[in-house]
């Protein structure tokens, strides 16, 4: 299925995924979506991407190796679990901070940080995953 529509279309369509799960993650602390779903789309994408240009190609996109992106979700992720027990609150209770970005009040939780960090974890795992399946079948 490696057609030159299909190689020529890869990487928009691959770039249009990514665009689109970084948009469920930040939309899924209040509405569906979140870290896990968005990983989802994004793991996706790359494949899609492996599948037309080869596992190299993907490598080479994401600069870091999928587990180490794992590894560094994961680190977020107990990150903010572990600030809450810092401010003597309940572990994984959610923290707010409200900084002021270009004139506008931004609020910032610690909700987030552990789903950006899901988001990483799932993205790493399924792409190291895909990434292994597609090497082999190559060979």
């Amino acid at each position: 299925m490696n057609t030159l529509i299909f190689r020529t279309v890869a990487p928009f369509l691959t770039a249009l995924m990514l665009l689109f799960s970084v948009f469920v993650l930040l939309r899924g602390h209040n509405e569906p979506g979140g870290g896990f779903i968005g990983g989802l789309i994004a793991a996706s994408g790359l494949a899609i991407y492996g599948i037309a240009r080869g596992v190299g190609a993907v490598r080479r996109a994401l600069f870091f190796h999928p587990l180490s992106i794992a590894g560094f979700g994961l680190l977020l992720s107990t990150a903010a679990g572990l600030l809450s027990i810092l401010f003597a609150v309940p572990f994984m209770t959610g923290l707010w901070i409200y900084p002021t970005l270009f004139g506008a009040e931004v609020p910032l939780s610690s909700v987030m940080l552990f789903d950006v960090g899901v988001y990483l974890v799932v993205l790493g795992a399924i792409t190291s995953i895909a990434l292994a399946l597609e090497e082999k079948e190559v060979e």
